[in-house]
């Protein structure tokens, strides 16, 4: 089935008798009650009810509804039940720090707020709280709460309210807001319309292509960050291909037992939550024997991670498939890794080639925006029909990374003889000289107990490597080995994961790290196209 209208896209594929189970690692924040396993019908009948509790919270067509909960799949669930409304959702991580967040809701000034964060509250004119046993204001079913967070809502105030008839816009509205992941900073809120998310993402994913498309046996397992817009056009797509099994998983910790019960054919997920799964792929619990393929996406897979997870397959040919993008732009290269080819990879910087048909890109010299010759580093610009419509509150800066109907995506790399593409570094965290990401597969490639490497490029000073393992030691002699072979770089900082400041795709807050080690940001780059 094509994605038409993401608002009713659960009823048109319960009308088409989807035979389709949905299995969570836990309840839904918004449905707590209802347990772990859905049909789609029953996921529909929750979007049209979660439409009727945003309407009774006061949402109406063309206002924006903004979302900012723990980490589940009702996120898309809500977004869904906004756009069913006329409205347009707002999806906020709730790993955003108060500070971030409350710049993103200025920016928003949504018209209903759903939020399981008390501090949130006083950002929206109404506000439907997530919060059990949250108290609320004045405890009328349709109060509308003002700014200093009065007649706050809980769901028992609204669950029961009717949902009105669906609204239909026109392709070019705005659909849903996402943000960017912040490794660089405040993250932009990015604007996408039906146009550019499900008539051109979502239904090139939707298509049936033999190996890596979805197959009506497949167990499909997803665990990532639903506040994002990949999810979103996952869904777009993944429900109208109709597998037999969808699994959910809100928290990489719950693989083991969820994923062991409901054995997957096919995962998605964070490159984050890939590297932590490395341990459990290697032990008896092994929950990732039957997969065919995984997928990959947000950003490069240091090798080690994509080996570990290619061995725990028992399938005889399991295949790796690695997108890359942007949340401006969805997919721009992808690639496919085999077992053997894995071994023989040494480097997470190949991105493989633009998406055949879809998108083209140039590499640049990054003062005269002029091309450079195939092998020489410059700036990245794209082409896609599926650039995202603008930044909510930021549109200057939206228009900076445009150059005509190119995108300037802030990435260095450089454009092989075939035609591929070779990352070297985000042009704000670059170090002259060498490629901090190169760096980082050499040391994660000779040092299995290094979990993460992350190469800092303060200015006025050598790259500084932080190294990320489980327990925040490291033996020197082993890393002053390794170290021999690579370019200058200062004294190794040694944490554990969670020590390190993260976004909640996973990704290392870059910028904020190195304030914490040296006391400022000041890299070599000059940050204008992040």
């Amino acid at each position: 089935m094509k994605p038409r209208d993401m608002g009713t896209l659960f009823d048109e594929c319960a009308a088409r008798r989807s035979h389709t189970t949905v299995v969570l690692d836990r309840p839904f924040d918004i449905a707590p009650e209802r347990g772990t396993t859905f049909t789609v019908p029953q996921l529909a009948d929750l979007v049209e009810e979660a439409a009727g509790w945003l309407h009774a919270a006061g949402a109406r067509e063309g206002e924006r509804v903004a979302v900012v909960k723990r980490n589940h799949y009702d996120y898309d669930l809500l977004a869904c039940a906004a756009i069913r409304l006329g409205a347009v959702p707002a999806l906020l991580s709730g790993h955003l720090a108060d500070d971030a967040l409350e710049l993103l809701l200025k920016r928003l000034e949504p018209a209903v707020l759903v939020t399981d964060r008390p501090m949130a509250a006083h950002h929206a004119r109404r506000v439907l709280s997530l919060s059990h046993g949250d108290g609320h204001g004045d405890g009328h079913r349709n109060g509308y709460g003002d700014r200093d967070g009065g007649g706050r809502l809980v769901l028992d105030d609204v669950r029961g309210s009717r949902a009105p008839s669906p609204w239909l816009r026109h392709d070019d509205d705005p659909l849903v807001i996402n943000h960017t992941s912040g490794t660089t900073g405040l993250p932009k809120l990015v604007v996408h319309t039906t146009s550019t998310l499900a008539s051109r993402l979502a239904r090139f994913e939707s298509t049936r292509v033999p190996v890596i498309g979805t197959r009506r046996d497949d167990v499909v397992a997803n665990a990532s960050s639903y506040a994002h817009g990949r999810t979103f056009c996952w869904t777009a797509s993944v429900f109208g291909l109709e597998p037999r099994k969808i699994v959910i998983l809100s928290e990489p910790g719950s693989a083991r037992n969820v994923l062991g019960v409901h054995r997957p054919t096919t995962v998605e997920a964070l490159p984050s939550t890939y590297v932590r799964w490395q341990q459990l792929a290697a032990s008896s619990h092994n929950p990732f024997r039957s997969v065919r393929l995984y997928v990959s996406s947000y950003d490069a897979m240091h090798p080690p991670a994509v080996r570990a997870m290619l061995n725990a397959s028992k399938r005889k040919h399991p295949l790796w498939m690695q997108g890359w993008g942007q949340t401006e732009t969805g997919p721009l290269t992808f690639r496919f890794l085999t077992r053997k080819a894995a071994r023989r990879e040494t480097t997470a910087r190949f991105l493989g080639r633009p998406v055949p048909g879809r998108t083209r890109l140039r590499v640049v010299d990054p003062a005269t925006f002029e091309d450079v010759p195939r092998g020489t580093p410059g700036l990245v610009l794209a082409r896609t029909k599926a650039r995202c419509a603008g930044y909510v509150g930021e549109q200057d800066r939206w228009q900076a990374k445009n150059s005509g109907p190119w995108w300037n995506t802030g990435d260095l790399a450089v454009r092989t003889r075939t035609g591929g593409v070779r990352l070297l570094d985000r042009e704000v965290d670059a170090v002259p000289g060498f490629s901090c990401l190169e760096v980082e597969d050499v040391v994660e490639d000779r040092l299995p107990e290094v979990l993460e490497c992350v190469v800092l490029g303060p200015a006025g000073r050598l790259p500084i490597p932080v190294l990320v393992t489980a327990d925040g030691r490291l033996d020197h002699e082993r890393w002053w080995a390794v170290a021999a072979g690579l370019p200058d770089l200062g004294l190794p900082r040694v944490l554990k994961w969670d020590e390190v400041p993260r976004t909640g795709t996973g990704k290392v807050r870059r910028l904020e790290l190195l304030t914490r080690l040296v006391g400022n940001a000041e890299t070599h780059g000059t940050g204008r196209w992040t």
